[in-house]
């Protein structure tokens, strides 16, 4: 049997960046690693219908400091009015991982040529029951 590797851990350094930069060892890697993949939901369910295409979780050890950047197609929904929607998602950020935490969100600026938001939109086409191939041939163009 082939040993494979992974497209994405393939390309890291190259032409991909890491999805998380922080170090850590032992039991404390385990935890931070199982609160990213906490901090990576709760962004998605509160403001998963804005498009967000990545999470960049970035860690300082002895300041215990967080920082999200957030890609989005659609950055004026999740600031919301007056930055009411990063506000609250900051704040809920904070009472689950018990750290300060900075939000930064950034626009997708061809939000056609991410390969996530595209699968989602058909994703989204077929759940509104439009016909796969339609929903293909719209993708593609």
């Amino acid at each position: 049997m082939g040993r494979k590797v992974h497209p994405y851990g393939f390309r890291l350094g190259y032409i991909k960046d890491w999805k998380a930069r922080w170090y850590a060892e032992g039991e404390e890697y385990a935890q931070l690693l199982a609160e990213d993949l906490k901090v990576r939901k709760l962004v998605r369910d509160q403001v998963g219908h804005a498009g967000i295409s990545n999470i960049e979780i970035e860690r300082f050890p002895r300041a215990r400091q967080l920082t999200v950047k957030i890609w989005t197609a659609k950055p004026g929904i999740v600031i919301g009015r007056k930055g009411a929607n990063v506000n609250s998602l900051r704040k809920d950020l904070e009472t689950l991982t018990d750290k300060k935490v900075h939000v930064d969100v950034d626009e997708v600026t061809r939000p056609e040529l991410d390969a996530y938001l595209v699968a989602e939109g058909i994703a989204q086409q077929i759940e509104r029951r439009i016909s796969y191939k339609r929903a293909m041939k719209q993708a593609v163009q």
